[in-house]
């Protein structure tokens, strides 16, 4: 085993943890006959490649990756509606496993991209074989639109490495604007999709 399987080791036994704990919420809110402001749970740990260039550019020494950089080990989680967001970051601010040390409010203070999204840091505890370590790592709360729109531009950002051509700058402050837009259209009819998908539900589970 190298070094890196050896530092990357607990971030990648603390996403396997966080998500079937995130899931579990998912689960607690079904089982109980309410609609989850959870709608699905991602995680990963960033490639290694990505940990190298990001120390270089923002200067962070490698034996201070674990205390500097806060998104090694990354959660996405998914809501249909954008007031789902607040519940479930107060759902995890109220948890006594991990400690929300900073949060950032991507949705209120949209960036000027047209990103939105609202992320939560944690410090979380670990058991290893040398007993327990803390580390750190990113929440991203998102709608399934936000989502969409933030994977597309991610994409696009490798391919144009952030100078986005004119005509391809325009359109993505477009599309981020119909996301929201979209967004905004999806919570006023709120009660009548949660109503919905209740009676779809109901309807399989009798087949």
């Amino acid at each position: 085993m190298n070094q890196w399987d050896i530092f990357l080791a607990p971030y990648k036994q603390a996403i396997d943890e966080l998500k079937m704990k995130l899931k579990g919420i998912r689960k607690q809110y079904h089982s109980a006959g309410l609609s989850s402001p959870i709608e699905f749970v991602t995680g990963r740990v960033k490639p290694i490649p990505s940990i190298i260039e990001k120390a270089n550019q923002r200067g962070i020494p490698f034996d201070k990756l674990s205390e500097e950089m806060y998104d090694i080990a990354g959660l996405r989680l998914m809501c249909q509606f954008v007031d789902d967001i607040d519940t479930v970051v107060q759902l995890l601010r109220d948890r006594k496993d991990f400690e929300v040390v900073e949060e950032r409010d991507y949705i209120k203070e949209t960036k000027e991209s047209g990103y939105r999204s609202y992320h939560v840091i944690i410090r979380y505890p670990i058991e290893t074989l040398d007993g327990q370590k803390f580390i750190l790592a990113e929440i991203q709360i998102r709608t399934l639109a936000m989502n969409f729109w933030a994977t597309i531009e991610h994409t696009l950002r490798y391919k144009y490495d952030g100078d986005y051509p004119p005509q391809i700058q325009t359109r993505l402050e477009n599309a981020a604007e119909a996301a929201y837009l979209l967004d905004q259209e999806m919570s006023e009819i709120r009660e009548e999709i949660i109503e919905a998908q209740k009676f779809y539900t109901e309807q399989r589970s009798e087949r």
